[in-house]
């Protein structure tokens, strides 16, 4: 018999909260601190409930019903007639979860009639445009377990939710799970590697909107490094805006937007991390409709003329749109071409977009070879933001054909005055023969004939196959692999400006299963981390700017303050954010152990004096978790004594 539906789950419960109040250790405190797997919803279906859940909505098909499968009622979705149709399970609704917390989805499914099931993700940026991630992929008609599926959204994404797809047969689902994940801190007493490498080069890092999400990520980036890239979010299919390129474009004027690029440039700009822009021309990740008449999908292919002019237009539309929307941000290196040689160093096929890593190319079937790269190089020089190099990226950049192909076409563009250096994309695998750090080495000579800047764009380093479990000496040889990666990059040091890795930490990569960075999931440093830093020195500190703003005195005994206006208050809302929960409640207990180090701002202190007694105390906090946990309606405070 299987156990009953249970819904929204208190976070820190009462008991908790009155510990946290009387706790000496309070100042510690913080939101990372609620209880981690706290479940926020789970059925089991047997109350043959499936309200939770809706179809996509449009021209989703799926009806969802509760149904007896192999002894146990189950969420049944059918009648779907698309590959995209299923049940949906919405994160953002009100109450549920919230943003920068990291959650964990588990589930049983399985398909009817041999049904493949992707459990996928999506949400709608800040300009309403949605964007989907694939979770995992369960195949065949017998259940399956899914556990522990990472998921998060940022403050400024709606819309988002988990959800069911794949085939056009029925799904079944049971057992589903929605539960926050474990909360980590990132280590204080690692040396920063920006600051390691000062002398050297910048080192980066690559995120997603849903990577940086929690906290500790954000953390991590701001300790360790000194460039950012956008994983997809500035990518040819997250800028265009295909409706309205239809619809209020012309033929030859791409509409885009950087709504999909927000999150990661507003932290950039907050936090003066420089960026590297990518990418703007690539066979990949590029819609065919934007190589289509009308910009549509069943439109004919257009030819070499208008699509030189589409060309040009994108890449001015999405300058002007970063200069005109982050004129502080340091775009120091943008991407221009990705990807355009065979590992032979010839052109790719010509034909519509593929996977990943497709030898077809859509630029190639309307031009017939790579002619396309030397225009886009010269749209780029002059609409680039002032200071920003262009580069042409590629991967498997040390085959032989491909060396050469880059070398040729980093010569001829240098001496025309449109590039600037060649990204080398440094995906490794540490068991391969190929390359070793003595034929990396080899290989950066050769480049250097270009007389170009360098820069290592995508590094990462896996240490298994997939499905393989990697063991302790694996990670040794991790650690020695990217020690000598590290000082043949040192070596070359006056010719390359930039060390980036393909992601913050292994369960993030886009190859998790190879355990390729130099974090693991909970942020602790790898062997591979402390293998680049021994033997390193740590420059002093450089000077920081000095703050805009004078800090809040601390009060001397519990204080009071009146709103100018009945409007401002927001009773409970300690640190002003807009909104009531558990972060205000830690938020008060801080500022009662340490009312200096965690001062509340004036309006902070009206909101939070919540419990009826004047000044800000402990109870304030219970008060606040009564609130979140809907024992005390946010309507009744302050509480009359």
């Amino acid at each position: 018999m299987k156990g009953k539906t249970t819904n929204r789950v208190i976070a820190v419960s009462l008991t908790a909260a009155m510990a946290l109040a009387a706790a000496p250790t309070v100042a510690q405190v913080n939101a990372a601190d609620a209880i981690p797997g706290a479940v926020i919803y789970s059925t089991d279906f047997e109350d043959g409930d499936v309200s939770q859940f809706t179809n996509r909505g449009g021209d989703d098909t799926t009806v969802l019903s509760s149904e007896d499968v192999d002894g146990n009622k189950v969420l049944c979705a059918d009648e779907r007639t698309e590959s995209w149709n299923g049940p949906a399970f919405r994160l953002d609704q009100e109450g549920r979860c919230e943003a920068g917390t990291q959650y964990l989805v588990s589930a049983k499914v399985k398909g009817k009639y041999y049904t493949d099931c992707i459990i996928s993700y999506q949400y709608s940026d800040a300009g309403g445009e949605p964007h989907y991630v694939n979770l995992t992929t369960v195949n065949g008609s017998d259940w399956k377990s899914v556990k522990d599926l990472k998921v998060s959204f940022s403050e400024d994404v709606s819309d988002v939710y988990v959800y069911f797809e794949g085939g056009s047969g029925p799904l079944y689902v049971d057992d589903f799970e929605i539960k926050e994940g474990p909360k980590y801190e990132i280590q204080q007493d690692k040396a920063p590697l920006k600051d390691v490498y000062r002398d050297y080069f910048k080192v980066g890092t690559a995120t997603t909107t849903m990577e940086l999400s929690p906290k500790s990520t954000k953390d991590l980036i701001k300790k360790h490094f000194n460039s950012i890239t956008l994983g997809n979010e500035l990518k040819p299919d997250a800028l265009l805006q295909k409706t309205k390129c239809q619809e209020e474009g012309d033929n030859v004027n791409p509409i885009i937007s950087l709504a999909s690029a927000r999150t990661i440039l507003n932290f950039a700009r907050d936090n003066k991390i420089p960026v590297r822009g990518h990418v703007l021309v690539w066979h990949s990740q590029t819609p065919d409709w934007f190589f289509k008449e009308g910009f549509k999908d069943d439109g004919d292919w257009v030819g070499e003329d208008i699509m030189l002019q589409r060309m040009e237009n994108y890449i001015k539309n999405v300058f002007d749109a970063v200069k005109e929307e982050y004129p502080t941000v340091d775009f120091y290196a943008w991407d221009v071409v990705n990807e355009a040689f065979t590992d032979q160093g010839t052109p790719r096929q010509p034909g519509q977009q593929g996977q990943n890593g497709s030898e077809q190319s859509a630029w190639v079937k309307v031009f017939g070879d790579n002619s396309f790269i030397p225009y886009a190089f010269k749209f780029a020089r002059q609409y680039a933001p002032e200071g920003t190099k262009l580069y042409y990226n590629d991967y498997n950049e040390w085959s032989t054909g491909k060396t050469n192909a880059m070398i040729e076409l980093a010569t001829k563009l240098k001496a025309e005055g449109t590039l600037d250096g060649l990204g080398l994309q440094c995906h490794c695998d540490v068991p391969s023969l190929w390359p070793q750090a003595f034929q990396y080495d080899q290989m950066l000579t050769s480049m250097e004939k270009a007389g170009v800047d360098l820069q290592v764009t995508e590094m990462d380093a896996t240490i298994c196959q997939q499905g393989n479990k990697p063991s302790s000496s694996d990670f040794e040889k991790q650690a020695k692999f990217y020690k000598e990666m590290f000082e043949v990059f040192k070596k070359h040091k006056d010719s390359l400006s930039a060390v980036v890795l393909w992601g913050t930490k292994d369960d993030q990569s886009w190859r998790s299963w190879g355990y390729p960075l130099l974090f693991e999931e909970d942020y602790e440093a790898k062997a591979a981390f402390d293998a680049i830093v021994d033997g390193m020195e740590v420059p002093d500190p450089l000077p920081t700017e000095p703050p805009t703003e004078k800090p809040t005195p601390a009060p001397t005994e519990p204080t009071t303050a009146e709103p100018t206006s009945p409007a401002d208050v927001f009773y409970g809302d300690a640190n002003c954010d807009g909104k009531i929960n558990v972060a205000d409640a830690v938020a008060v207990l801080q500022y009662v152990a340490n009312q200096t180090k965690y001062a509340l701002d004036e309006k902070g202190l009206v909101n939070a004096d919540v419990d009826g007694s004047a000044g800000i105390t402990g109870d304030d906090a219970i008060t606040i978790q009564k609130v979140d946990a809907a024992i005390v309606k946010q309507t009744d405070l302050p509480l009359k004594k």
